[in-house]
């Protein structure tokens, strides 16, 4: 019987226009680079609640970190899925490396590392829940940024690469944005939002460019964007932001200072830090949030003082008090001598006081009683007499200092008699305009009886008591009358300490009695050591003045819990003891809802305790970490670099000779993984390993039994024995079975063989090698004399090349292949 003849070749088909590359390899390097620039670029957003700039190093390593790591996965075809694991995965090293001591190989994460690094998170939203910003680059406040942006880093990287999606990066970076926006006390540096915009224009011209060449079914030679391609979405970023711009400096109050350079001006500013503004409005609240630690005060003793920050003098009808219009006053250098204070001689004995700024930031620096002196205050701060305030042009954490105050109170009876001394003060501290008629006569009649003018401030300040209604609440009552301070007295009776100072001083003044309105804390409460002021002391009261007894403090507020002050002078006559409780305990205050948490707040250990400290959990980053943080960049680049060449090498094999990639690379890789992953199970215990283990077996058992089959036949193929020939198409035929094509065994061959190249849509190349296939294939089954040739097992290996470009193997043909559970019928 004679062999048949070889079937007659097609024509060939007219070349196809090029494919689009998938949507994964569109950007090649350039897109994940550019993705990552405009990463690092919305990042320096955070120079404004995070001092220097040596953060920024951190979040370059991790966004780097990052980009390589999608960039050698999808050069190597892994799902986006994997790809976004492994991303999580190099960015959980990178960060068990430098902010832990306890990973397994320095970057492996286990129970210890995990443990040590929760203690090093929760250290950090602590910071940030009592801090202010700017905030010193602490390990904790590092490993919270580097882990943020490199989440950040992870999803630009799969939108603007794997999804092909560019645009909807804007969101994400946006967001970026929005956090220190919120949160500085500052303006956000021009710079960085130009940068930002860039960096984003940049993305979506990059993304236009590629576009452009799928559009018109070309390649184009290079990486770089056209200037037509590019036109489009840099003309649009461009637009949105001068709108942008233009927009927030008109109509919107951007940030926390109120307003973009050049905005019009009319804006009350907010320059207190906390929630301490200097501002009291008649319809509102002094609200300070949660409560945080913001003093610590040694050298008071026993005393309760109130602690002044700064005072106001200007009053706004139907507004409030404010500070008045116009730059701060001059003021003298507050570091050392201070003129004396109004009422103060300078004679009587001076009390040294050191106050520990734990969480302030702010334009004013608080002092108790009349300041005679300070101590390690550093350049920049000045101390006005005529307000008794210490302020400087910016904010600024002050460190400890030092204050030699007098805390001299004086008598009722040297009150009684002083001279006012009125003309002695500037006008602001009498003028007093547009108050509500009922208000004036309110003051009138309640001092009426009085002959000085402690006796009428004295009699004013016990009208707010609980005998005459008034209540003490953090909210007004509802607003029934059109004039709010007239509505508060006669009315609603209800508010908070800046209702109370607020009403009180317009009353005095209204019958030509000086005052001002003091803003800044109450006694706070005793820990032992120090004495603790928290933001939920934050407080306003009245100041009167008196002559030559200067300024003298009226607290119309009744406080609770012992944080209230009510002086000598204001208590009865027949009262002896304690004159800092106060009359009315039952009135609630903001802080005793706080009492109990602000009591747990931690205290600083005593100079007597000579235990050893223990090691912080959140110590700065060792040698041995930063050796392994160098070692894995090195790793993830070469890997980079090898994974991109060889993809190239791979995709180029049809179009020049070239050496095929290393059979041990995958398997090396794929094993080091699985013995990571199997490291981390262990510590975790050894029943997690073993699952490990076992899920394994169960996952890649179908795919090495697989593998061990396909071995098997190729190494009879390679040796020409009697049995390749059937070697060979039962492996064709598996081959077709895991890539979801079944060919009944009942088909002649030369009707599978066209199903295969049809089906699979070969090439040439790949054509032709299966006719030589068939060829030999039909010649062993109907003429078995003579084994195959040496052509035949080259024919073999390239129709599987040509299977593998046409059609590439899905990962679930892979795990799961098909052909291990087709029926199998033996060849005849």
């Amino acid at each position: 019987m004679s062999a048949p003849a070889p079937p007659r070749p097609r024509p060939s088909a007219p070349p196809q226009p090029p494919q689009a590359p998938p949507p994964a390899a569109a950007g090649g390097v350039l897109t994940p680079a550019v993705a990552g620039l405009a990463t690092v670029a919305a990042a320096t957003s955070l120079t404004g609640v995070i001092q220097g700039w040596s953060w920024l190093a951190y979040l370059i390593v991790a966004t780097v970190l990052v980009g390589c790591t999608g960039l050698a996965l999808r050069s190597l075809r892994v799902p986006p899925l994997v790809v976004g694991m492994a991303q999580l995965l190099v960015l959980l090293f990178l960060v068990i490396g430098v902010f832990t001591r306890s990973g397994i190989l320095a970057v492996i994460p286990g129970p210890a590392a995990l443990s040590e690094l929760n203690d090093v998170l929760v250290a950090a939203f602590d910071e940030i829940r009592t801090g202010l910003p700017p905030v010193e680059p602490s390990t904790p406040i590092l490993c919270l940024v580097t882990i943020a942006i490199g989440l950040v880093a992870i999803l630009v990287d799969t939108l603007a690469v794997a999804a092909a999606a560019p645009a909807a990066t804007g969101l994400i970076l946006l967001c970026v944005y929005a956090v220190p926006s919120a949160l500085a006390g500052e303006l956000l540096p021009w710079w960085t939002f130009a940068v930002g915009a860039a960096a984003f224009a940049g993305l979506l011209a990059v993304d236009g460019s590629h576009r452009h060449r799928r559009w018109r079914n070309r390649s184009s030679p290079g990486l770089g964007a056209s200037p037509g391609s590019a036109s489009a979405p840099v003309t649009v970023v461009a637009l949105s932001l001068v709108v942008g711009l233009v927009a927030g400096s008109t109509v919107t109050a951007i940030g926390t200072e109120g307003s973009l350079p050049g905005s019009t001006p009319g804006g009350s500013r907010v320059p207190g830090g906390l929630g301490v503004n200097p501002f009291t409005s008649l319809r509102g609240m002094l609200d300070q949030g949660s409560n945080v630690e913001l003093f610590r005060v040694r050298g008071l003793g026993d005393d309760r003082r109130l602690l002044r920050a700064f005072t106001l003098d200007t009053y706004r009808p139907n507004e409030g008090w404010g500070l008045p219009e116009g730059p701060m006053p001059a003021g003298v250098p507050a570091n050392g001598p201070l003129p004396a204070a109004p009422g103060d001689d300078g004679y009587g004995e001076s009390r040294e006081i050191r106050i520990e700024p734990v969480n302030w930031y702010d334009l004013w620096l608080p002092v108790y009683g009349a300041p005679r002196g300070l101590r390690n205050v550093s350049e920049g701060w000045f101390y006005d007499r005529t307000s008794g305030t210490v302020f400087r042009e910016r904010r600024q954490r002050p460190a400890p200092y030092f204050e030699i105050a007098s805390l001299r109170e004086p008598t009722k009876a040297e009150l009684r008699i002083a001279d006012p001394q009125t003309e002695q003060l500037p006008p602001v501290y009498t003028t007093v305009d547009d108050v509500d008629p009922r208000v004036h006569q309110l003051a009138q009649r309640l001092t009426a009886n009085a002959t000085n003018n402690f006796d009428r401030a004295e009699a004013i300040w016990q009208y707010f008591s609980p005998a005459n209604g008034f209540e003490y609440d953090t909210e007004t009552a509802p607003a029934n009358d059109p004039d709010a301070l007239a509505d508060f007295l006669l009315n609603g009776k209800r508010g908070f300490c800046e209702q109370y100072a607020s009403a009180m001083a317009v009353m005095l003044r209204s019958i030509g009695i000086p005052s001002r309105v003091a803003v800044g804390f109450t006694t706070g409460y005793p820990t032992g050591a120090y004495r603790s002021i928290t933001s939920q002391d934050a407080h306003a009261w009245v100041e009167v003045y008196f002559g030559d007894q200067g300024w003298v403090s009226f607290d119309p507020t009744p406080l609770s819990d012992g944080r209230g002050y009510i002086p000598p002078y204001l208590q009865p006559d027949d009262v002896s003891g304690d004159p800092s409780s106060g009359a009315d305990d039952e009135v609630p205050t903001a802080s005793s809802s706080e009492s109990s948490s602000a009591a747990a707040l931690p205290e600083e250990p005593t100079q007597g305790n000579t235990a050893q400290p223990q090691r912080p959990i959140y110590a700065a980053p060792s040698w041995a970490g930063w050796s392994a943080l160098v070692t894995a960049l090195l790793g993830v680049a070469l890997l980079a670099a090898a994974a991109v060449l060889g993809r190239r090498v791979i995709t180029g094999r049809h179009r020049s000779t070239v050496p095929p990639v290393p059979r041990w690379v995958r398997p090396l890789g794929g094993g080091l993984l699985a013995l990571a992953l199997l490291l981390l199970a262990w510590q975790l215990h050894w029943t997690v390993a073993l699952a490990l283990l076992v899920t394994a077996a169960v996952g890649l058992g179908p795919a090495a039994v697989r593998e061990l089959v396909r071995r098997r036949r190729l190494r009879v193929i390679a040796a020409r024995e009697p049995a390749a020939a059937n070697a060979a198409w039962d492996e064709l035929l598996d081959e077709c079975a895991d890539r979801g094509i079944t060919i009944p065994r009942s088909d002649t061959v030369r009707l599978a063989a066209q199903k295969v190249a049809q089906r699979h849509h070969l090439d040439e190349r790949g054509k032709n090698d299966l006719r030589t296939v068939v060829t030999v294939v039909e010649r062993s089954w109907y003429s078995p004399a003579g084994g195959p040739d040496a052509e035949f097992a080259r024919a073999f290996t390239g129709l599987r090349g040509a299977l593998r470009r046409s059609a590439p193997l899905s990962w679930r043909g892979r795990l799961l292949p098909r052909s291990l559970f087709r029926r199998r019928t033996p060849a005849t």
